[in-house]
Formats: C-alpha cells, structure tokens, sequence
C-alpha cells in the first residue's frame, strides 16, 4: 500500500517505471528475436552430427561412422566429413541438388524471401517491436504531462490579466500539489486585488462626504456669513473625520503590505495597556487572577489602536457599561492573552459576525449612526494576524443582551 502510495504521489517515479517497463519490454523482445535469429544461423551453419552407414550390393556395411555437415556455400553441393569407428576420417562430397520440374519431379521448399532471412527478419522484427514499444509508453507519458502544459497555459493566462482562472486538482502527485498551490495563491491575490478595489471604491465615497461639508461651509463663509461658534465647531468636526478616515485607510494599506515596517517589536504590558485605555473611555476592567503580569512582543502603538478600536465600537453602539476582560489562556509556547470587550448592545447576529471585520462593511442601518466608517474592527483584525494572534466576534456568555469581541495574542515566554 505504502508502495503504491509512493508511486501515485511522485511523478517522476510513475515516468521512471513507464520508461523502465518499456525499455525491460524491448529487452525481452529483443532479446526473443536474437535467440530466433541465432538458433537459425547455428542450424543452417552447423547442423548437429548424425550417424551414416555405406553398404555394398549385398547390404554387408562397408563404412559407418558419425557424420557432419562442414560449412560452405550451396553453389558448390554438401560436403560430409565422417568420422569412422576405427579412428580414420573420410570426405563425402556430393554435386550441388539440380531442380527438375514437372509433375512427380524432386520438389524443394521455397526458400524464405531475402528481407525475411538473417540479419534483415531480426532487423525488421526490432523495428516493428521498437514502435509497438514507442506507441506503448507515449500515451502514458504523454497523459502524465498533460497536465503540466495546461498549469503552463493557466499560468500564462494569470500573467496576462485573468485572474478568475483556475486549474484542475485531481491527483496526489507533485503536480496535484502543484495546481493547488497555484489555485491558492491564485485566490489570495485575485481577493487582495478585489479588497484594494473595494477600498479605493469605499475610500472616495467616505471621503466626498466630510470634503462636501467642508466647501459648503466655505462657501457660506464665502457669501459674507459670519460663521458662529456650532458652524466652526462643525468644520473642526469634519476635519477630525476627515484626518481620521486617512489615517485608518493609510494604516490598512501599510497592515496589508507585509513588507512594510510598522515599527519596533517590544515586551507590551498588556495589563498596564488595556487598564490605561479603560480609563480614557470609562470602561470596566476585570482582571483574572492568572493574568496579572501579561506580557505581548509586538508594537505598541498597533496593540494600543487594536484595543482602543474595540472599546471605542463597543462604547458607540451599547446602551450600558462596557467592560474588558483579561485573562490568560494555555502554557508555554501555546499560551495566549485573550481581550475580552463586551457590550450591552444589539448585539451581531451570527451571519454577520465575520462580515463585520471586512473593511467599510457596517451592520444595516448602521451607517446613519454617528461615527465610524467601518474600518475600526477591519484594523483590528489585521493588527491581531501581524502579531500572530486573532480576532473575532461572539455572543455575550451571561445570557444578557450585547456582543463580545474577542482578541487573542501570543504571550512572550519568560525566561
């Protein structure tokens, strides 16, 4: 089994014991022909001895002994040398056979045609076993590479535009694997194409609603208006969202890039963190026993936008308390610190509990309420995968109304 395993997951061993089989075939074959070929030589050579006897009129022996057939060429008849029982040696010689025709006559079988005969049949029969052969292994080998000139022409198609194109998947081998490496990477960037689309689309739109504002009030400023303080507080309003909106898209841009430096790695107490942004936003901390001294390697400006987003979206949309639950989770090197934010909120239903992590993507009717374009929970994401953690939405588990969110980071080991 483990045999089989081996040859159906590894294409240069099943082109190997194509071309193995088929050169082991010609040998045989071949090998069968030159046998044939020889054994006929040898007979019409050297035939083997047989016993002979001359008699008189009387039938009293006059000479007995073993006969053979010396070589020589037909034209010139058959000559025997025969090897007496007392020791001498004596010479047949008899005339070449003359062909008489006409009924009753001597009759002699024909001879095999000229390209039948030594060394033209061998050289005839290997022909035709070299092209039973060749026929044989092509469609095999043949069918094995079909499948690499159709990744080559899928390849060329992604290269020049295409990127909804795909190949099949069928098999176990190098190249299975190798079309299903493709077909991932294919995904991945056709979806990274269609996000950066779908962020340029959503950026200009969320974009011309503060620029709008903004030129309207100018131009009321324009028309000789005196501006009181709401109007100017509303123009200050529009450029914080403005300025907002371009730092979240600029930092969602940069997250994407994985080249891209987003600052330098650091140990991140991430009690001191998360007890630091609860008090800017009026937030409980609840803290589990196990995870007084926590400890992220990460950047902490990132950390502090992941947490700071998720108290913000939860202080936005619930209608009581909000609190962040810190706790610790696994030992070792599996060991993880988990924010837990929970609100007292409408809650997520579960269909769109993924959905709202995907940029400019906001719950319906959600987009009338004040603040946010819908990039808050898409950087969290992306700032929690950077670091090698996650994030993701749940239900609150005290049966009370609201939602929770849920980061996870990879703690740094204490040495």
């Amino acid at each position: 089994m483990s045999l089989f395993r081996a040859f159906s997951q590894r294409l240069y061993l099943r082109i190997w014991l194509a071309v193995v089989g088929g050169v082991a075939v010609l040998t045989l074959l071949v090998g069968w022909a030159w046998r044939i070929a020889a054994e006929q030589n040898s007979q019409a050579m050297a035939p083997p001895p047989r016993e002979i006897v001359l008699r008189n009129a009387t039938g009293e022996p006059l000479l007995a002994g073993q006969a053979m057939r010396l070589p020589g060429p037909p034209e010139e008849g058959i000559t025997m040398r025969i090897e007496a029982a007392d020791g001498n040696v004596y010479h047949l010689q008899m005339s070449p056979r003359r062909e008489r025709g006409g009924p009753g006559g001597p009759h002699r079988s024909p001879e095999a045609a000229f390209w039948l005969r030594p060394p033209f049949g061998f050289l005839w029969m290997l022909g035709l076993v070299s092209l039973a052969v060749v026929v044989g292994v092509f469609p095999i080998i043949r069918r094995l590479l079909q499948r690499l000139e159709m990744l080559q022409r899928s390849v060329q198609r992604f290269g020049e535009g295409d990127l909804s194109v795909r190949v099949p998947e069928g098999g176990q081998d190098e190249v299975a694997d190798l079309a299903r490496q493709f077909n991932a990477s294919a995904a991945r960037i056709e979806a990274l194409m269609t996000a950066h689309k779908s962020l340029l689309a959503n950026a200009s739109h969320e974009l011309r609603s503060p620029l709008t504002r903004i030129r309207m009030g100018l131009e009321l400023m324009g028309a000789g208006n005196a501006p009181s303080p709401a109007f100017r507080e509303e123009i200050e309003r529009n450029i914080t969202e403005l300025d907002q909106l371009i730092d979240e898209i600029l930092l969602a841009s940069r997250l994407d890039a994985r080249e891209a430096d987003m600052g330098t790695l650091e140990a991140i107490d991430l009690v001191g963190l998360a007890a630091e942004e609860c008090a800017r936003v009026g937030a409980e901390l609840d803290i589990a026993p196990d995870a007084v001294t926590l400890e992220a390697r990460g950047v902490a400006k990132l950390l502090r936008r992941a947490v700071r987003n998720l108290l913000e979206n939860a202080r936005r949309y619930s209608q009581g308390a909000i609190e962040l639950q810190l706790s610790r989770e696994g030992q070792g090197p599996d060991a993880r610190a988990v924010l837990r934010v929970c609100d007292h909120g409408p809650g997520v239903p579960p269909a769109q509990r993924e959905r709202i992590f995907e940029p400019f993507y906001r719950l319906p009717g959600a987009s009338e309420r004040e603040g946010g374009v819908g990039l808050g929970l898409a950087l969290v994401r992306s700032i929690a995968q950077r670091h090698g953690g996650s994030a993701h939405c749940t239900h609150r588990t005290d049966g009370q109304p609201g939602a929770c969110f849920v980061l996870a980071l990879p703690l740094t080991l204490s040495k």
